[in-house]
């Protein structure tokens, strides 16, 4: 099944517009959406799991209404929202049955199969008896994913999932995810690079409710190839560079910046090329976004 999207706003009470125009067809397999914090991801991720209305626009599923046929989604939707609470004082094992039972799993032996083919699954069946509250932010999460796993749904959307694991944690996690992407849609919605390049086949950036780009993350690095260049600077001269340079990141290494410029050719001799990466597609997009600059590096 694939999903659809269509000219979808969306501005809060506040004024904040959170959506504006957005397009996207996502197909089976799993699709990355990146961006800042605040860029409209969590927006888009509540509308698409029914929880919020956009002002204007579209969703299809396949042949179902997104917008207009609510339950019919629900059927088939599995969420884990970025703030995802859970009782502190029930079992792993009894909370997910009852989620079972909310999800219309009414007969008994079939909620006890699988519940523990979920806890299996997730690496949490030597916890079940264990109370949510002595959980770690792992093990919450992975509880999360079993919880959205629930009735073999065809749409997963997942926001925010590794944000603050550890690295181990993030590994699991990555797993478990890649293989839920086998035959079913999943949404990763992420502002954290490396989730995106290490699952997904299909990527959007948005910041700021718009779409930057869409595409397939190895073609979008191999649209920049030969145009990053790298400098290690003094902390005095970062501003200066950013004045002069279309200065794409930078980070410290033992203690010193260094710059990625996106520039058509060598900047100066001072410069060396450097492989490009989709940190640098995706803050090639954003810069661009914000300054106007290199909005030519990708197309959407």
């Amino acid at each position: 099944m694939k999903l659809e999207i269509k000219n979808l706003s969306k501005t809060y009470a506040n004024g904040v517009h959170a959506l504006k125009g957005v397009n996207l067809e996502i197909n089976t397999g799993m699709f990355g959406l990146l961006g800042p914090n605040g860029a409209g991801k969590s927006s888009l991720m509540r509308t698409l799991a029914t929880l919020q209305e956009p002002d204007t626009g579209s969703i299809t599923f396949g042949e179902i209404d997104v917008l207009k046929q609510k339950d019919e989604v629900r059927k088939l939707l599995g969420y884990l929202p970025q703030e995802f609470g859970v009782y502190p004082k029930i079992s792993a094992e009894v909370l997910l049955d009852h989620l079972a039972v909310l999800k219309g799993v009414t007969k008994r032996s079939e909620r006890k199969e699988l519940v523990a083919s979920l806890l299996q699954k997730t690496n949490l069946y030597d916890s079940r008896k264990k109370n949510l509250g002595g959980f770690s932010g792992g093990m919450k999460q992975r509880f999360g994913i079993a919880q959205a796993l629930l009735c073999d749904p065809k749409l997963i959307i997942v926001d925010e999932p590794t944000a603050g694991l550890d690295p181990a944690e993030r590994n699991r996690f990555h797993n478990l995810l890649s293989e839920l992407g086998e035959n079913t849609v999943v949404i990763l919605s992420t502002h954290i690079v490396d989730d995106v390049k290490e699952l997904c086949t299909d990527m959007a950036i948005i910041n700021k409710g718009e779409v930057l780009l869409k595409g397939n993350p190895i073609e979008s690095i191999d649209t920049i190839k030969g145009k990053i260049w790298r400098k290690v600077i003094e902390k005095t001269e970062l501003e200066d560079y950013k004045a002069n340079y279309k200065v794409v990141s930078e980070k410290l290494i033992s203690g010193k910046p260094i710059i990625h410029v996106y520039a058509e050719s060598l900047p100066d001799a001072s410069f060396e090329s450097v492989a490009a990466d989709l940190e640098d597609v995706y803050f090639a997009q954003i810069f661009g976004a914000e300054q106007g600059a290199v909005q030519e590096v990708v197309a959407v």
